[in-house]
């Protein structure tokens, strides 16, 4: 009998982009009952629904977030704190009063210090503040670290701790209110392929570089972690690769055939100059690696929209 066949598992966020591929995953396994509250009518920052929701429940798989690039983050820092940080604190007390077996809590990459050397260690993780833009959601997330910390000193309440850097892949978020860098670089070449514009403008100076993590390879090591490592140290998630926010514009221009012009927008800020996981404690501690090539990962979201556009112009004829 594999591990999750008998467990019920409350997966938060489960319907959204990283949460549907850990549902799947799961289901792949042999769970046989995987709950699913929506955001619409199970309110995670309101006590009572964190208390219904874990119920009987195993295992807590906490993914459900208020999260967004840049521009969010600087437009609702206030929200992103409030929301992020009371789903959290709330979905552990609650769980652990009701005796859930596991809580797997997830993190982000924005929890680390403006400045950390690269590749990030988890030891670097309380070396200096987040990078202004947003720290008050990166902050939020980083209790919960405190929290599971703080429960197993006290309680013995077996709950884990994972922080993985920018997520992409089919079914992302591509709302440029919302959106993270790779979706929103989609949206804006399609945007100027369809209108016939001859140059698009990015965010910042290109110089800042990021590591990104393809959605199904995150799904994979989340349940991982989940089935294997039962420790208080922070882990990374991630695919050890980094590339500067230039030379992924240059290269999903290539992809999508976009001929235009590239502008700069040097007024707009570039975030955390650098951004790249040391991802060793992953594999050593529950056998976790990234295996989807990046290109071939960034052909098959773009393919993944390029479908989504038509199907939506077929349904408007």
């Amino acid at each position: 009998m594999g591990f999750w066949e008998n467990k019920k598992v409350l997966v938060t966020g489960g319907a959204g982009f990283l949460g549907s591929e850990v549902v799947k995953y799961l289901q792949n396994e042999g769970a046989q009952n995987v709950l699913v509250p929506r955001s619409r009518s199970c309110n995670l920052s309101i006590l009572e629904n964190c208390a219904e929701a874990v119920k009987d429940t195993d295992i807590v798989i906490h993914l459900a977030a208020k999260v967004g690039g840049i521009g969010l983050n600087q437009e609702k820092p206030g929200e992103l704190f409030y929301d992020n940080l009371m789903m959290g604190t709330q979905l552990m007390e609650q769980a652990r009063l009701a005796g859930v077996e596991k809580f797997v809590g997830i993190g982000t990459v924005c929890c680390y210090p403006k400045f950390t050397p690269v590749p990030f260690r988890e030891e670097a993780l309380w070396d200096g503040y987040p990078e202004e833009t947003n720290a008050a959601y990166g902050l939020a997330k980083k209790m919960l670290l405190v929290q599971s910390q703080a429960y197993r000193a006290q309680y013995g309440f077996n709950s884990i701790f994972l922080l993985p850097v920018n997520l992409y892949g089919p079914r992302d978020n591509f709302d440029p209110r919302s959106s993270h860098v790779i979706p929103a670089l989609i949206k804006k070449i399609f945007d100027a392929l369809q209108n016939n514009d001859e140059k698009i403008t990015v965010w910042g100076t290109g110089r800042a570089t990021r590591e990104f993590l393809y959605v199904e390879d995150a799904a994979r090591g989340i349940c991982l972690a989940a089935e294997k490592y039962n420790r208080s140290e922070p882990v990374n998630l991630g695919s050890g690769f980094e590339i500067s926010i230039k030379d992924l514009v240059y290269l999903i221009v290539k992809l999508t055939g976009f001929d235009g012009k590239i502008e700069w927008d040097v007024t707009k800020p570039d975030g955390q100059p650098r951004r790249c996981l040391n991802v060793s404690k992953a594999k050593e501690a529950f056998g976790f690696t990234a295996e989807t090539d990046f290109e071939e990962g960034l052909k098959k979201t773009i393919e993944s929209y390029r479908s989504a556009l038509n199907q939506k112009s077929y349904l408007a004829i």
